[in-house]
């Protein structure tokens, strides 16, 4: 049986229009985990303003599910806010400005996409933003906020629709970090990870974080 790879581009045979994001990406700002993938051909073009001189990085987990038309605005599309204008002259030909200190911009940090989360189709992710493991973004949504482990958020702004599962089940998903196993032990976990009875997931994961 063919072993999966996370070093594969196109992870379904003859077809191009889904990629695993990691061994495509040049942009060392850019840092993703093995098997998160995109429903595109590429990935880098829907990571915009993501300019050198801000320093900020898009940071996104393992086993991420993107969908089209995903959008990943980074700092360097904030304006300078807290002067007269907000136009940017310093990032055009031909203006008589230096760029401002960083302490002028409304930089907002890192964004950082947790494990196994699955972002909906056109949705936006806005600067600085945090997504927990396991979220689930919604179609269309615009992320401005920080959103929680296991959370479903939906809408723009994206407000929280409900949580996925109970704080106790939250709990152990975040201590037993699926996503970091081997090949081998999440091939065995597949009938855990996939199944509808949560009160047999749950006590399998009581099981094995005991062990």
């Amino acid at each position: 049986m063919k072993m999966p790879d996370p070093n594969t581009i196109h992870p379904i045979a003859g077809y191009d229009g889904e990629v695993y994001v990691k061994p495509t990406i040049r942009n060392p700002n850019i840092i993703v985990g093995d098997f998160t993938y995109i429903a595109d051909s590429e990935f880098e073009s829907h990571v915009t303003h993501l300019y050198d001189w801000n320093g900020d990085k898009l940071i996104i987990g393992k086993f991420c599910q993107i969908a089209a038309g995903v959008e990943f605005v980074m700092n360097g599309a904030n304006h300078q806010m807290n002067a007269i204008t907000t136009f940017p002259f310093y990032t055009l030909e031909g203006w008589d400005m230096a760029r401002p200190a960083k302490s002028e911009l409304p930089l907002k940090g890192d964004t950082v996409i947790g494990n196994d989360v699955w972002i909906g189709q056109n949705a936006t992710i806005l600067p600085g933003v945090r997504i927990g493991d396991g979220a689930i973004i919604g179609t269309n949504a615009t992320v401005a906020g920080d959103v929680a482990a296991y959370t479903i958020v939906a809408g723009n702004p994206a407000r929280i629709i409900r949580k996925r599962f109970d704080d106790e089940l939250i709990d152990l998903l975040e201590r037993f970090k699926w996503w970091d196993k081997t090949i081998g032990e999440i091939n065995t976990l597949i009938p855990v990870l996939t199944s509808g009875d949560l009160d047999m997931v749950r006590k399998e994961l009581k099981r094995r974080l005991v062990c």
